[in-house]
């Protein structure tokens, strides 16, 4: 799987080129997208871009906005930092995608980050926040009373970060979603540092786990099955990794999932008589075992690695 496509929606609001088109009716009704078009942009460029996105969005700022390609665009720490020091002049916003690049744009695993502490602490009522790639992320514990949507989509999370997520604390959380990806980038993870988030001690609100694109799906399954956590879940996601017969017996073998409205497992090595046992097992959960796939010489594959 690349990522070819960019969103047309992002926090439930249609979006928009910042520099393209007409003047929305209502700039806070609108996701703003930002980026050059020029790879060779520069600092200033960028900041000229920020301030013409600025002046139509609003005396708040944009209610949603999305970060994309800006000229040395596999660096998001200036872009960022931005955002901070203009703090003041985006009392509106509630939802940041940090790095939606396609796949033509910028490899995933290849979109440089920085801390990305600060900017939750600077942004207080910030509702969701996705970040694409993790090359040189980091996170230090935060409480964070605003978040409701926490995303990080990589082709390798680092076990650091992780860990700080599941130290965090989080209480109005209902959404979390990582991709774990392959160790050869940066997914160093275990199931054990899985452990806070799966003993959903400081997510009280959480209702939907995504644990995806996870080349230690078949250990996460059999973390899943004991997790504390799933019971207070609608919904679960373990897609886009290499989730086997073992990892769906361990499922199955687990605490009942009869009370998820979803369990998605799409893109998947399971047998056709696995995919279909854990869709008999499972009445009235919408099950999804579409994309399956077929080990090959270079055995299983997430979806998404570099």
């Amino acid at each position: 799987m690349t990522i070819h496509e960019f969103l047309t929606t992002f926090a439930d609001l249609p979006v928009v080129q910042s520099e393209d088109g007409p003047d929305p009716v209502d700039p806070a009704a609108v996701a703003w997208r930002l980026e050059l078009d020029d790879f060779e942009g520069s600092e200033e460029d960028f900041a000229a871009a920020f301030e013409r996105m600025l002046a139509r969005s609003g005396p708040t700022g944009p209610t949603a906005l999305i970060i994309g390609e800006w000229g040395s665009a596999y660096d998001t720490a200036f872009p960022m930092r931005v955002l901070i020091d203009n703090v003041a002049r985006l009392t509106g916003l509630r939802a940041l995608f940090l790095g939606e690049m396609s796949y033509e744009q910028c490899e995933i695993s290849w979109i440089h980050h920085s801390d990305i502490t600060p900017l939750l602490t600077a942004f207080p009522s910030l509702e969701r926040l996705w970040v694409r790639g993790s090359d040189g992320l980091e996170l230090t514990p935060v409480r964070h009373e605003g978040l409701r949507e926490l995303v990080f989509q990589s082709g390798g999370l680092p076990a650091t970060v992780i860990r700080a997520i599941g130290a965090s604390n989080l209480p109005h959380l209902t959404h979390l979603e990582l991709w774990l990806g392959v160790a050869n980038y940066g997914g160093d993870a275990r199931a054990d540092d899985l452990e806070p988030i799966l003993a959903g001690r400081s997510l009280p609100a959480l209702t939907h786990l995504g644990l995806r694109n996870a080349e230690i799906a078949e250990e996460l399954a059999a973390a899943v099955a004991a997790a504390p956590i799933v019971s207070r879940l609608t919904s679960l996601d373990l897609s886009l990794g290499v989730l086997g017969d073992a990892g769906a017996a361990s499922l199955l073998a687990g605490q009942p999932l009869t009370h998820l409205e979803s369990l998605s497992l799409h893109h998947h090595f399971m047998s056709p008589e696995m995919s279909q046992r854990v869709v008999d097992d499972l009445p009235g959960v919408t099950v999804d075992v579409s994309d399956p796939q077929k080990e090959e010489r270079w055995g299983r594959y997430t979806a998404v690695a570099e």
